[in-house]
Parts: C-alpha cells; structure tokens; sequence
C-alpha cells in the first residue's frame, strides 16, 4: 500500500500559526516539550546544585520565555521604572530654578518621554523581541547604530543602578556592603524565571504608584489648606518671583534630574519579548504611559513646588545626603501633620530601589542577550538555560555592578553626581536615536507595500512625533551645555559629564563602522529600504492582521453574549469598560 507523501511543516517567521490555533496565553505560547531518552538521562553525571541553578542546561539554542502577562506590562509601564529621582532628586529641579521652571523641564521631557514610547510602541508590538530599538537600528538603519545603541544602554542601565543604590545608601554602613544587601537578592530573584521577574515588578509598581497617588491628594488637600490646625502655602511660592528662579542656564540644569526620575520608560519594549500575546500587551502598556507622566510626573512636580519653597534647605538635602526624612514627600506628609510619615517612606523608597535595580538588571541582560546573539558582544552572553533565563549576561551584569562602587573611593556625592549626568546624557541620545529609527522603519514599511492595517498599533500624528523627538533631543543637549559653559564657578568637570557621553557614542558607532568597512568588507553602510527585514520576529505574515482582528472581535463578542446569558452583565460592563480605557 503506498504511503502518502510526508509533508513538511513551512517555516515562518511570524506567530500568525500559533495565534490562529492557540490561546494568546503563558502555557500555549512556550514551545511543546520533547520526547526524552530517559536512559541517557539516567546515565548522565549529576552535577552540583549551584551548576544546575546558575547555568541549567545554557546554550546558544535555548529562547527566553513569554511569561508575562498583560497586567505585568501595563504594570511595569505605569511605575515599573519609578525610582529614587521622583521620591528624592526631583526637589532638586525646583531648587536649582524654581517651581515653574521644574515644572515645564518636567513637562518638556513628559512631550519627549511619550513620544518616544509611541514611537517604539509602533514597532515593538509588530516585532516584539528582547533587544528591541538595538535590533531595529541594525534592521531598520545601520548594523553600526545598532551596535551603538545596545552598548550605551547596557551601560547606562548598569549606571543607572549604581546611581539609584548610591542615592538610599546609609552612611552606617560602607557603599559596597550596601550594594550587597541590595543586588543580591535581586539577582537571585532574576535567575529563578522571567515570571517571577515581572510578578515582583508588578506588586513593586503597585507600592510606589498607590505612595504617589496618596501624596498627591494630600498635598493638594494640604495646599488648599483642608488640614485642621495646618495651613498650607497656597500659591506663595509661584508669586513674588519665586517661580522662576536663576535664567535660562538654571532652567537647562533641571532636565538632568528630569532625565533621571524618567528614565526607563522603555523597558516596556524590552519586555515586550517575553510577554505573552505583545500585538495585545504593548499597545495597553504603551497607553498607559500617558497616565504615567501625568499622574506621577506632572502633579507630583506641582504638589512639591506648591508646598516647599525653592530655598528650603531640604530639597537639596534628599538629594545629595540620601536623607529620607528630607524627602519632599516626607516633608511634606510632615507639614499636613502625618508625624510618622518618614517610617512609610523609608518602606516604599526601599521598595523602589528594589524595584529599579531589578529593571535595571532585566534590562541590561536582555539587551546583552540580544546583542550576543547579533554578534555585537561575545557570543557566550548569548546563551540561555533551561528556564529562559540568561545566565552569562546576568552574571556579567552583576560583575560590572560591583565594579561600579570602585569609584566611590572619590566620595559618593561625587560619583552619584556623575553617574546622573552620564545616565542623563545616555538616556537622551538614545531616545533621539529611536526617532531616527521609526522613521526609517515607517519608510521601509511604505517602499515595501505594506498596509497600515497590518501594525497591531499605529502612532497617531506622524511623523510629527518621531520629528519632535529628534529636534527635542538635539534642543536639550545645546541647552545641558550651554549651561555647563556659563555655570559659575566654571568647572572643567561639567564640560566632560556633559559630552563625555556623546564622546562614546560616537566612538562606538565610528569604531563599528570602521569594522565593518576594513574587515568585514562591507561597502554598504545604511540598510537599503527594500532590503529592510520587517518579517523575522513579526507577530503575523503581511495581510494577515485584518484577519486577525476580526477573528479576535468575533471571539470577544461571543464570551460576552455567553456571559450576558449568564447573568454576568457587570462583568461585561466592567470588561468593555477595560477595553475602551485600554
């Protein structure tokens, strides 16, 4: 009898096969497990259990696992990345230049933190991968821009940590004691399993956004003067001249600490390659941005400039002497007769330390990893174990941590004063660069044929924001040295934090692109457009989003009938109710 021909599976680049026959969830997006040879199993040499726990089964083959859910993401975009600068730096802006000055600088990088964030929106959901605006810089424009990018963040996010374990650390105890007490357990954390990465993230978040929250209602209420027996300032520090304060080059100053208290906004590109369903998570998680910069940004800038005058002592004080009862927060909650606020400050700034060392470490591995694997870093940083998890670039980024607190010999001041510039001046070329980027991408899309209905999300207005990002950035780093020039007394030192940064970027990107001409041969530099892949890691084939939607639509449709046949109408309710806010 004869056979039928064996028919063999096509490959495809993107997910539109999975979505079609599985649930967009955690179990049926991991890939079916494998017959065993148990007998070999059996026969093989165990090893110890510190091996089996920091390196598994780690190899070039293995893939990091979409284990987070759509809550962890919006999470994680919400306050995931709200660190010391909002609780303790951002006073420092409103003593530099004033409450209006702080203000709009915060305002001004609010414009630029969301347009940033839709941009890379765009993209990430359509091509959800770990590496992210590195790996679209070597698709979309230069493998050169890539390898820029993906280096000046893995260091910046190295920084970053440095910078927020230095800015709580207790003078009792030395800076690299400190640093133990605090990395450890988040490294620990970090080797478990990316699930376990994000459920901490997201009860983290969940600490520091309800904190906020409940600032701001009570220094508003504060500030009108609702506390009995305190009255507050009203609007006496925004008069007399007190809301602008020391000219343009104090004004320039404050988008430092702007910088710092938003950076990491994109993480949730980052974690958009391991999260289930992206098409879904990263466009919720991309909205929620916009509540973000409002809510913890915007008004708690207001509610500390309203409530603590410019020349307070303490506002410098959180910042430079890592004292928690100084706190604007602290202060504050102190003024509306909350005596024992200090205590729940200490509590949740802990808990944002945390929280921030443990997105800086997800972020840095992750972009190791991808570089690893594009061949801009040794491959072994490529590898990955058995959980998803990957080791050699965690291990490296816990090594380059500890490194760091080497340079507290000169003094911390001093060194957190550098790493907030270099993180300041990192976070700003790389957030111009991503408009670049999308434009490039939204070009190479067009020349290629592409339908706008095939992006599971598109940016409203462009091209005018990637534009802005790009005239924003170029903006804010003449003004950061503009007022490093003309500050008095004048010091050489703000020179070089200044543009010690651009120095690297450069370097990096002329130092690839020489690799690439003389040994690697290449003679093209930028991607041609047709030649842009905009097909590998996509999560559907060109045309198959309309279909896509649809079939979704129908599905919500039907649960909701079900449910409504049930009885179950407020949970419908409250669902539409998710999906029109989302």
């Amino acid at each position: 009898m004869p056979q039928p021909p064996a028919v063999s599976p096509t490959p495809s680049s993107s997910w539109t096969s999975a979505i079609e026959t599985k649930d967009a969830s955690l179990d049926n997006l991991e890939k079916a497990s494998v017959p065993v040879d148990t007998q070999s199993v059996h026969n093989a040499p165990k090893r110890s259990m510190w091996k089996r726990m920091l390196v598994g089964n780690a190899s070039a083959t293995n893939e990091t696992k979409r284990a987070m859910k759509s809550r962890h993401l919006t999470m994680i975009a919400i306050g995931g990345t709200i660190g010391t600068g909002i609780f303790l730096s951002a006073g420092s802006a409103i003593a530099v230049a004033g409450p209006a000055s702080a203000l709009f600088s915060y305002f001004i990088v609010g414009i630029f933190c969301y347009a940033v964030v839709i941009s890379l929106g765009e993209m990430a959901a359509y091509i959800p991968v770990s590496g992210t605006f590195a790996v679209f810089g070597t698709r979309f424009f230069s493998p050169a821009l890539g390898f820029t990018l993906g280096w000046n963040y893995w260091l910046q996010c190295e920084l970053t940590a440095a910078a927020v374990i230095l800015q709580f650390w207790d003078p009792r105890i030395t800076a690299w004691e400190w640093a133990l007490i605090i990395v450890t357990p988040i490294f620990l954390m970090q080797l478990i399993h990316v699930r376990v990465y994000g459920e901490s993230e997201y009860w983290f978040a969940m600490i520091k956004v309800l904190m906020i929250i409940v600032f701001i209602f009570v220094g508003l209420i504060y500030n009108w003067g609702g506390v009995h027996g305190h009255p507050g300032p009203g609007l006496a520090n925004f008069r007399n001249g007190q809301a602008f304060v020391g000219g343009f080059s104090a004004f320039a100053q404050t988008f430092v600490y702007a910088f710092y208290s938003y950076g990491g906004v994109e993480l949730v590109s980052l974690a958009a390659g391991e999260s289930a369903s992206p098409h879904k998570s990263v466009p919720r998680a991309i909205r929620a941005t916009f509540f973000r910069i409002v809510i913890f940004y915007i008004l708690t800038i207001l509610t500390i400039g309203l409530n603590i005058n410019y020349q307070d002592p303490t506002l410098l004080t959180a910042a430079f002497d890592s004292s928690v009862t100084a706190s604007p927060l602290t202060v504050v909650f102190q003024r509306a007769g909350f005596g024992a606020a200090a205590h729940v400050i200490n509590a949740v700034l802990l808990t944002a330390v945390l929280s921030a060392t443990n997105s800086c470490f997800y972020a840095s591995s992750r972009m190791l990893l991808s570089m690893a694997r594009a061949g801009h870093a040794p491959r072994v940083f490529g590898w990955v174990n058995g959980r998803g998890v990957p080791v050699p670039a965690l291990l490296l980024s816990l090594a380059v941590s500890f490194i760091t607190f080497l340079t507290t010999i000169w003094g911390e001041g001093v060194v957190f004063t550098w790493l907030l510039d270099l993180t300041g001046i990192s976070s700003l070329l790389v957030w111009g660069t991503i408009g670049v980027i999308s434009i490039r991408f939204r070009q190479a899309w067009s020349a290629q044929g592409r339908s706008l209905q095939d992006l599971p999300y598109r940016q409203p207005l462009y091209p005018i924001l990637p534009i802005a990002t790009v005239i924003l950035s170029i903006a804010m780093f003449a003004a950061q040295g503009y007022s490093a020039v003309v500050e008095t007394p004048f010091s050489p030192q703000n020179i070089v934090a200044t543009y010690i940064g651009l120095v690297v970027y450069i370097a990096c990107y002329i130092g690839y692109w020489l690799y690439e001409r003389f040994w690697l041969g290449r003679t093209t530099h930028m991607v041609p457009l047709m030649e842009v892949d905009l097909d590998t890691d996509a999560v559907w084939r060109p045309g198959d989003g309309v279909k896509m939607r649809e079939k979704e639509a129908e599905e919500r449709e039907r649960r909701d009938e079900e449910d409504i046949a049930n009885g179950k109408r407020t949970k419908v309710m409250l669902r539409r109710v998710g999906r029109y806010v989302a």
